[in-house]
């Protein structure tokens, strides 16, 4: 399948200022144009972001709720192991949020499922073996929300460990 880049015509004046003005090659610049992206600020977020042109990760639904529960198992010294998908996203994933949470002195682990053995996203043979090596503490990164019935399945395991603890 031999594929084609597409661009939509753009004021090539415009095009030959966005490339000089930041050092971009007019490729580039057709693509940010091409975005949407046409005020020189927001170019400028777009190639170099800070830390303050972010939005507010607590606008996502239930993010404290998950920023909580992973206080807690700090807190509690749980085993924490990060799962995320195969790709391109789900990597560059787990590498920060591993990285960050290891600057902090917290050990976690990493789960990238194998393409051609698990396939894409959470799969319940992977879960069951996550708990059966100990993690009491999953934290999923760019796993989409189609997983439904692998969470309900990995709260069954966590419920299950904790009736059998306080037994």
């Amino acid at each position: 399948m031999n594929k084609k880049w597409e661009f939509y015509n753009q004021a090539e004046d415009r095009v030959k200022e966005v490339s000089e003005k930041f050092h971009i090659n007019e490729i580039l610049s057709r693509i940010i144009l091409n975005r949407g992206i046409t005020e020189d600020e927001k170019i400028r977020v777009f190639l170099e972001p800070k830390r303050t042109d972010f939005y507010d990760p607590f606008l996502l639904p239930d993010m404290e709720k998950a920023v909580n529960r992973i206080l807690e198992g700090i807190n509690k010294n749980e085993k924490i192991i990060i799962y995320g998908d195969y790709d391109v996203d789900g990597i560059t994933s787990i590498t920060v949020l591993k990285k960050f949470l290891e600057e902090r002195g917290i050990k976690v682990g990493s789960h990238i499922p194998n393409r051609l053995e698990e396939g894409y996203g959470l799969n319940k043979n992977a879960i069951k073996q996550i708990a059966d090596d100990g993690y009491t503490l999953m934290i999923t990164v760019d796993c989409g929300i189609s997983g439904i019935d692998e969470i309900e399945y990995a709260n069954s395991i966590r419920n299950r460990n904790n009736n059998n603890r306080s037994s």
